[in-house]
């Protein structure tokens, strides 16, 4: 086969077509200049520092106790003739409205009797103190003899006390009538009953469970290092002027609805839970049950649990900030005026769900950033973009 054969004429033609087109290609191409890389600096996100005054609060929540409960029990016994309407379960009723009378008869009797027995007794005593008189009379002209004159002093003295015997046991026969009419001290209402008409009761069997009404309080928790927010009085008493109590906002849904009310710390309990290291803050509310200035809201019943906000001291000239300001425990970063990070040490007095309050260490108008940055180094530039603050 002869070497012009078309069959190997046409691959070296396509050979060296390609190697003439390589090396026009080559020549042909653009000279590159060699440059350092642009570096671009991080896009940061900045507030700025606004100082103002602060109310510190402490959120936590209890269930509303009632301030005074008590058991109705009757002081003497006897069969159950009236049982006053209020006297239900949820029933309300005033500061000495008849809740339950028993049968008085017996009691009656006995305040005749002692009436009868005070009458002889006041008798036998005028009839003894003549005698004693007489007999006065006579020793001194020497016409009885002293002893004569002694035994008629000790029977006025015997009959005087059996006067005295007697009026108390009228007192008593007085009182105990009274008794057979029950009724509660304070305005209040029924949390339960047990008892009914024609029943017997002993005396001092319990009859219903009571508790007041004039006002209500709620046990809240708040934690050992939350007590430096709040002025609250640790002394020996454990004692807080009602006015000079902190100011407490309780929040409770209901039927669907949120409702509030306002109450006042009253008092703190006399020790730390060893367990949760919690004290106790007593918030007492007024009135619970009255619905002030027309507003539609129910009543603070007993056992309702609701949210609380106590609300603390004022600290004046500090500064909010977003937590994810914050580095580490006490650290922040700030934007200077050449678009630099520097680090700043600052006194974070509270930082609590997603803000901080900084008390020193920043001052008006410093840019914080709040941007997240995996590795920030003092000095750094970066580009600031300044959000609302």
């Amino acid at each position: 086969m002869s070497w012009k054969s078309p069959k190997l004429l046409l691959p070296v033609l396509v050979l060296a077509t390609a190697l003439v087109a390589a090396v026009i290609m080559v020549a042909a191409r653009p000279r590159v200049e060699a440059r350092a890389p642009e570096v671009t600096a991080p896009l940061v996100r900045v507030i700025e520092a606004v100082p103002r005054d602060v109310r510190l609060a402490v959120r936590t929540q209890g269930t509303v106790v009632p301030r005074t409960e008590s058991t109705l029990v009757p002081e003497v016994g006897g069969r159950v003739l009236w049982v006053s309407p209020a006297l239900a379960s949820g029933g309300f009723f005033t500061a000495g409205e008849p809740l339950v009378r028993l049968d008085p008869t017996d009691y009656e009797l006995r305040v005749r009797r002692a009436e009868a027995v005070l009458a002889t007794a006041r008798s036998q005593a005028a009839l003894a103190a003549k005698n004693r008189d007489r007999s006065r009379e006579l020793a001194r002209e020497a016409l009885v003899p002293e002893a004569g004159r002694e035994d008629a002093e000790h029977a006025a003295a015997a009959s005087a006390a059996s006067v005295q015997e007697a009026e108390a046991a009228l007192a008593q026969a007085k009182r105990d009538l009274e008794r057979t009419t029950l009724a509660a001290p304070y305005d209040g209402r029924v949390r339960d009953e047990q008892v009914d008409v024609g029943q017997f009761v002993e005396r001092g069997s319990p009859l219903a469970t009571l508790y007041a009404v004039d006002y209500a309080e709620v046990r809240l928790p708040v934690p050992d290092a939350d007590l430096a927010f709040l002025d609250l009085s640790l002394d020996h008493r454990g004692e807080t002027p009602r006015t000079a109590g902190p100011e407490v906002v309780l929040e409770a849904r209901f039927a669907g609805a949120e409702h509030r009310w306002d109450a006042r710390i009253v008092r703190t309990e006399g020790e730390i839970d060893p367990k949760s290291r919690m004290v106790h803050a007593v918030a007492r509310v007024e009135d619970p049950y009255r619905r002030s200035h027309g507003e539609k809201r129910p009543p603070l019943a007993v056992g309702m649990f609701v949210e609380a906000e106590i609300l603390g001291r004022e600290v004046e000239d500090a500064f909010v900030l977003p937590r994810a300001a914050l580095r580490g425990t006490s650290r922040i970063l700030v934007v200077d005026a050449e678009d630099r990070l520097r680090e700043r040490d600052v006194t974070v007095l509270r930082a609590s769900g997603d803000e901080i309050v900084v008390t020193a260490g920043l001052e008006a108008g410093d840019r914080v950033c709040i941007s997240p940055l995996e590795a920030a180094v003092d000095g750094m530039r970066v580009r600031a973009v300044t959000e609302a603050s």
